[in-house]
């Protein structure tokens, strides 16, 4: 009866987590997991950020805020990447899936260097989202 219990109070928090992440959270997410992958999430790298979720979304500088500060936090509290990309398979396309990874690379590309930390990242989430590795790399290089 315990072990129920649990198990339905670990689901329903489950449940709430993935429930409440929006595109827009799922999409900055991933972004400043580029971002921070070399260690260094800088102001250049911020702006880009603010940029490529108005760019992508229509945004003010308020709500990309605030998404930001979100996604922060979720990245800061993840365990993987499943999280993310579980949302993104369910509701991208295979066109809006490069369009994601061609925004990975531009925020890769963010502060004038491309770190292999970085590139093993969006790799990752590339396999995660199964795209072909020529789209990936089409991607990278619409990107650059």
């Amino acid at each position: 009866m315990l072990l129920e219990h649990l198990k339905k109070l670990f689901q329903s928090a489950s449940d709430d987590k993935s429930s409440t992440m929006s595109l827009e959270l799922v999409f900055a997410a991933l972004l400043i997991e580029v971002a921070k992958a070399d260690f260094d999430f800088d102001e250049s790298e911020r702006l880009r950020l603010m940029a490529l979720l108005q760019e992508r979304f229509g945004l003010s500088d308020e709500d990309s805020l605030s998404i930001i500060e979100q996604a922060e936090k979720r990245v800061d509290d993840s365990t993987s990447l499943y999280e993310f990309t579980r949302e993104i398979n369910e509701q991208f396309d295979p066109e809006e899936k490069i369009a994601l990874l061609e925004s990975m690379w531009r925020m890769a590309f963010a502060d004038g260097e491309l770190d292999k930390y970085e590139e093993h990242l969006i790799r990752r989430v590339a396999d995660l989202l199964y795209v072909p590795h020529s789209r990936f790399m089409t991607a990278k290089h619409a990107a650059r």
